[in-house]
């Protein structure tokens, strides 16, 4: 009888901290649990008994990086809840924000954080000395999404100039076209790194995955939309209660997520790309194609080419707002409170983030419920984990763990924000346990 355990203390690249305990017996796994052990953040109790005009700016604090995808939902539920529809340019500018979002996001990941896995870095500074054009590259990028930010936003992190209804000032046009010059050079290295991370070495794992993300019928849905499912299921946001409920787990401070009482689905790059990649922009799609993604991608590997090909796109879709924008009259329009609940849901760079607000008669909000991508996704992170690990067991113990990270890494996990990663143990009977 063999028995043993692996320990990685502490997983790098990722935001937040965590832990992967896998134990081993005779052969087989027998528990594998993600741990995530950063303290509750309380956001949903912290908004209880405040102004229904405050969530788009407390709920912006709970990711540096993704600010506006917790803006955005938390606007679209208030609104709703307020019977308010944000449309027009006013919606074209909160989408051009996302965008910036997406842009920054995306080229974090794609080159600080998970192309060094691919070229044999432990991280990205490492990997600059050898690839020094590549990682400036990636910076450009990051910068010209946090430009657009704050050229929309007012600056780029956690915006200021968003509000319920639409923004405090609208940029001018001459604003837009400055960064327009910046996006122009951005979309020729978006389109190289669609070309540069296909010809990655990517393990030969798929995953049989349950996919769910947003779906407009005009638009690559980020901003609203449906919810939809590889498997057919559609509903709108006000029914995600009945669909999505979340439970508590022993080993984890984050919530896990079931869809329909299943435990396991998929949200952020690959299950969009699955669900809508026929309405990325032109450019985008002929990429895809000839990065050779298909019409589907069930390889989580292969995420860090769907991420460039949606850099990519929000490069270019981000072009075509600002060439066709026109200031709006009004940088609002008027949202008045009423006792109501209300649902938002936007795709954050991670995937589908969920929020919904109960307004007392005071405007006061009276209950809070926020559901981000990761506490979705770790039920999915630890069967791909379980997965990839099962035929490879025989591995030294330091492949396994360098293994395990990059699983992890491949989903882009936002730890801070579903705990409202790696200490790794692998366990086995023949080896006394790590300490």
């Amino acid at each position: 009888m063999t028995h043993k355990t692996i320990k990685v203390d502490g997983l790098s690249r990722v935001e937040g901290e965590g832990a992967l305990l896998v134990r081993v017996r005779d052969g087989r796994i027998t528990d594998l649990k993600l741990r995530i052990y950063e303290p509750p953040r309380f956001f949903e109790g912290l908004l209880r008994g405040r102004s229904f005009a405050e969530p788009p700016d407390i709920t912006a604090r709970i990711c540096g990086i993704c600010p506006v995808a917790y803006q955005m939902s938390a606007c679209q539920a208030i609104e709703s809840a307020c019977g308010v529809e944000v449309t027009g340019p006013l919606r074209d500018l909160r989408l051009l924000l996302y965008y910036g979002e997406w842009i920054e996001s995306h080229a974090l990941h794609i080159f600080l954080l998970h192309a060094p896995d691919f070229l044999g870095y432990p991280s990205g500074v490492a990997m600059a000395a050898d690839h020094r054009d590549l990682v400036e590259r990636g910076l450009f990028l990051k910068k010209t999404g946090n430009d657009l930010l704050a050229a929309v936003g007012g600056r780029a992190i956690h915006p200021v100039n968003v509000r319920l209804g639409g923004f405090y000032r609208v940029p001018t046009r001459r604003e837009l076209d400055e960064v327009a010059e910046r996006l122009r050079r951005a979309r020729d290295i978006a389109l190289a790194t669609v070309s540069l991370v296909a010809g990655f070495d990517f393990p030969d794992v798929e995953h049989d995955y349950r996919f769910l993300a947003l779906r407009h019928p005009d638009e690559y849905a980020i901003l609203s939309g449906s919810i939809v499912t590889g498997d057919g299921l559609t509903f709108e946001p006000p029914e995600w209660p009945a669909h999505v409920v979340e439970e508590q787990v022993p080993h984890s401070t984050a919530l896990h997520a079931r869809l329909d009482g299943v435990p396991a689905y998929l949200v952020g790059p690959l299950a969009r790309y699955s669900l809508n990649s026929a309405q990325l922009s032109p450019l985008a799609r002929e990429a895809a194609r000839a990065a050779g993604l298909g019409d589907t991608c069930r390889n989580p590997f292969r995420s860090i080419v769907v991420r460039a090909v949606e850099t990519l796109h929000a490069c270019d879709e981000s072009l075509r707002l600002i060439e066709n924008y026109a200031e709006p009259d009004v940088p609002y329009v008027p949202v008045e409170p009423r006792p109501a609940v209300g649902h938002g849901v936007s795709e954050a760079p991670r995937g589908t983030l969920y929020h919904r607000y109960r307004i007392d008669e005071q405007g006061l909000i009276a209950e809070a419920d926020i559901v981000p991508p990761t506490a979705q996704n770790q039920r999915r992170m630890e069967l791909d984990l379980r997965d990839l690990l099962a035929p490879r067991l025989d591995l030294p113990r330091d492949e396994l763990a360098h293994l395990s990270e990059r699983a992890i890494r491949n989903h882009d996990p936002c730890i801070s924000c579903s705990a409202h990663f790696l200490d790794f143990r692998l366990e086995r009977d023949d080896a006394p346990l790590t300490p």
